[in-house]
């Protein structure tokens, strides 16, 4: 007679299926008998009863199969803890390694250095696998960042700002420029195995420049202009925002050499009813909302074909951008990093 595979019972089955059998057992019932009811082997009975014996009923329950949790690791439970912290807690630098980022090898040399336990690299990027460690694009910081200041314009000059538009019922922009070249990577593409795609573009450089200003309701302004930014093309983009506005502007921007030029501040003595200008702490982009608008910006046009021409470079860069003026929802969703979420409210 074939005998049942318990394997392929569901847990409570099989423990049930151990229960009656020991029961069985218990009862008088021989062996053969129990066996020939149940449909198992003589093997797996005298096992279940030898468990029975050594640890009652508790001891038929299955137990989880394979490899209890941290069998066969190389680091215990205590280092992993502290290479974990180490990661989070501090850079490759710090530790005198020679390296920018936590990448395998450079963990890898961290274990070495503070347990002495040679890992494989594949064995590093296993464990930091299980960590929840994934490999990432680095964000940049300049040097010369002023946590302080980045502290203050949170909790003081910001909050500040915010109340003082509510009470005089005006209106926070967030602007920026950014600029486009004809030489931008077009990013990646699928192709077959071994045939490279191509992707075709002028052979003479052209480039286009653009500010723009947003809120966390969705509005958007924009001017797209030629060269660099220049005290003129501010001011003209100045206007335009003050033009047919019912509403105090309080324009927050960064430390642009032309955004406190002379003549800028003179223009906005003479306009303070209408406008009035912050500015974000020193070498701070990523607390600046539009500069998130900027990023998208160029993950849009980069998808589009090559432009033949600046002007071809302008008409695809305005299109775009007045599209996107219609979509507010997704205007609004640029403050929703965890950078600028203080902007949101």
């Amino acid at each position: 007679m074939e005998k049942r595979d318990a394997r392929k019972l569901s847990s409570d089955a099989q423990y049930e299926l151990r229960c009656c059998g020991i029961r069985m057992l218990k009862s008088g019932k021989k062996q053969s008998e129990v066996v020939t009811a149940l449909e198992v082997s003589r093997a797996a009975l005298g096992r279940w009863w030898r468990v029975y014996q050594a640890e009652g009923v508790k001891g038929l329950q299955l137990k989880k199969r394979g490899r209890s949790h941290g069998d066969k690791r190389r680091l215990t439970h205590d280092q992993e803890k502290g290479i974990k912290r180490m990661l989070v807690d501090k850079t490759p630098d710090q530790l005198k390694l020679p390296f920018a980022l936590w990448t395998r090898k450079a963990v890898q040399e961290a274990i070495m250095q503070h347990y002495g336990v040679k890992l494989p690299i594949r064995t590093v990027g296993e464990y930091l696998s299980r960590w929840g460690f994934t490999p990432q694009k680095p964000v940049k910081r300049a040097y010369e960042q002023q946590p302080e200041k980045i502290k203050r314009w949170l909790d003081e000059e910001y909050p500040g700002i915010a109340r003082r538009a509510g009470k005089e019922k005006a209106e926070i922009l967030w602007g920026d420029e950014t600029g486009l070249s004809s030489e931008d990577n077009r990013g990646r593409g699928y192709a077959p195995r071994g045939q490279t795609p191509v992707v075709y573009s002028p052979g003479q450089r052209f480039s286009t420049s653009m500010i723009s200003a947003i809120n966390n309701e969705g509005l958007m302004r924009f001017m797209v202009y030629e060269g660099a930014m220049q005290v003129d093309t501010f001011l003209k983009f100045l206007k335009r925002l003050i033009k047919d506005h019912d509403r105090k502007i309080f324009l927050i921007v960064d430390n642009l050499r032309v955004h406190h030029a002379i003549n800028v501040r003179t223009w906005l003595e003479e306009h303070e009813k209408d406008i009035e200008l912050f500015f974000l702490p020193p070498y701070s982009p990523e607390r600046n909302p539009d500069e998130y608008l900027n990023h998208d910006v160029k993950t849009q046009v980069r998808q589009q074909p090559a432009p033949r021409s600046g002007s071809e470079l302008q008409n695809g860069l305005r299109s775009y951008m007045r599209r996107l003026q219609h979509e507010t929802t997704k205007i609004a969703r640029f403050f929703d990093p965890v950078w600028v979420r203080y902007a949101k409210a």
